[in-house]
């Protein structure tokens, strides 16, 4: 005989971006838990950044001046375009190793064709790096290659088409004085770079792109369990192109950009910068497992990277080496972290 009726309260949502389906479990504890883990997944990069900036504020003279600030923010603009395509790449579950050289390409590219105007020096670079990220997403989605070794491959073919271009390296192109794009780069809105208002456009973008849109689902759903993504008839070799085209495009777009901003196409610059790309989206809480991850997280990922340089290079005594140090430091613990956390979630 039953002596009383239990109760609980289910509540149906949209489906989150790591496949949730929204249903809550009873309140109790288990809830709480998969509250407080689902907050450090998303949140913890920007908790870290807050106690960071307050520490260096209290620390460091002059670091809230705009100046400083300015500095910090435009330094992170180009790093931040480049995030923004990986993190479309890693919530698939892949990775690309190329975006590096492909946003050196991009400069010397942009520089050499600076000279028939601010149009080609934008659209060359994008076209080319637009085709290579497509590239990649073709070996890997129909061929089914292994990501890494294909944007390993592409990699190589970049930086060989960069030396080609700039003679071995030796020649280093200058973007010309009156160039329309110069001054949309290089100028300010009340102190702040316009390459700032930039990314917060790009990012704003984007983040519709994977809440409001069929295809930022189907990245989540790819990212989530491939297999049963194609089963339920999602595009899965198409939503993978697209991640990858988007990559390079973004690469390409910060590559052209950087260029203007310094004045030439410095065949060096940037490489390397696909693995400050990758530690700021899976710091900012994306997995390396794809099926979850938000762009604004990569956002406050890679302004973390950049404060901390800032504060090593205000400090004085250290070398500009141990950024590099912490960014693998940083990185190791948030991947030990997001493994917890996802055991978590799955006992919740």
């Amino acid at each position: 005989m039953t002596t009383g009726k239990s109760t609980a309260v289910v509540e149906l949502g949209a489906v989150g971006p790591d496949g949730d389906t929204g249903r809550q479990p009873p309140a109790g504890n288990g809830e709480r838990g998969g509250v407080a883990t689902e907050f450090v997944q998303r949140h913890g990069a920007l908790v870290v950044l807050l106690i960071v900036l307050a520490v260096a504020s209290l620390t460091l003279d002059s670091f809230f001046s705009l100046g400083n600030l300015n500095h910090i923010a435009v330094g992170a603009a180009f790093p931040a375009i480049i995030a923004l395509g990986m993190t479309f790449v890693i919530i698939t579950g892949g990775i690309d190793l190329s975006v590096g050289t492909v946003f050196a390409l991009a400069g010397v590219l942009a520089a050499w064709a600076s000279q028939f105007g601010s149009l080609a020096a934008l659209a060359l670079p994008l076209v080319v790096c637009g085709l290579i990220g497509m590239l990649n997403g073709v070996l890997i989605a129909r061929a089914r290659l292994a990501p890494f070794i294909v944007t390993l491959a592409t990699m190589l073919g970049a930086w060989g088409l960069m030396l080609a271009v700039s003679d071995e390296g030796t020649e280093t192109y200058v973007v010309p004085d009156g160039l329309l794009l110069t001054p949309i780069v290089q100028d300010r809105i009340a102190g702040i770079g316009y390459p700032v208002f930039l990314v917060i456009v790009l990012f704003t973008i984007g983040g519709l792109m994977l809440r409001r849109t069929g295809w930022g689902q189907n990245l989540y759903a790819v990212g989530g369990n491939e297999d049963a993504a194609a089963l339920l008839g999602v595009p899965v070799a198409r939503t993978k192109i697209t991640a990858y085209t988007l990559s390079g495009l973004c690469a390409g777009l910060a590559g052209a950009l950087n260029a203007v901003w310094l004045g030439s196409g410095v065949t060096i610059f940037g490489i390397g910068i696909e693995l400050d790309a990758i530690s700021a989206v899976v710091i900012g809480g994306t997995l390396l497992a794809g099926g979850y991850g938000f762009v604004s997280g990569s956002l406050v990922g890679v302004l973390l990277l950049n404060v901390i340089q800032n504060i090593i290079n205000a400090i004085g005594s250290l070398s500009s080496a141990y950024q590099q140090v912490v960014s693998g430091s940083f990185l190791i613990l948030v991947v030990l972290a997001q493994n917890y956390l996802s055991r978590r979630r799955k006992q919740v």
